[in-house]
């Protein structure tokens, strides 16, 4: 299987494309010689591994009977002073809300993302350092 992307240029520094039938565009800051008309290729990096893992996590916990009032997954990214700037290393919080969750079966659904189902981290992991945290709100 392969996947493509087809990026065309638009104006400035606006790039557009479909995925998934999806419209996107990317664009840079006005500071950059952009638009700011869509968000910066390198935080779709972060939105891109949340949503890896997020979707798995919610799979998993569904198939366990698990279903959280709310659920939020922050990726946090440090970039690098030098260039090309980079993100040297990630964190993701998985956020959860809900009475009663039981911590270990939330552990198990994000091991199983992080450890075998979720390619976006899969990839990571080969580049830099990510940690992860669970958070629960009652």
């Amino acid at each position: 299987m392969k996947h493509v992307v087809d990026l065309a240029w638009e104006e400035s520094m606006t790039f557009g494309t479909e995925i998934d039938g999806h419209r996107l565009t990317l664009d840079a800051a006005p500071e950059s010689g952009g638009n700011d008309r869509g968000p910066r290729p390198k935080k779709l990096m972060l939105a891109a591994l949340a949503g890896c893992t997020g979707m798995d996590v919610i799979s998993i916990l569904k198939k366990m009977k698990i279903e959280p009032e709310g659920f939020n997954v922050i990726v946090e990214g440090d970039v690098s002073d030098d260039y090309p700037k980079r993100y040297t290393q990630m964190k993701i919080i998985y956020q959860f809300k809900g009475k009663d969750l039981p911590l270990e079966k939330l552990q198990k659904a994000i091991g199983l993302s992080q450890d075998k189902y979720c390619g976006v981290s899969a990839v990571y992991r080969n580049a830099l350092k990510i940690e992860s945290e669970i958070r629960i709100i009652d």
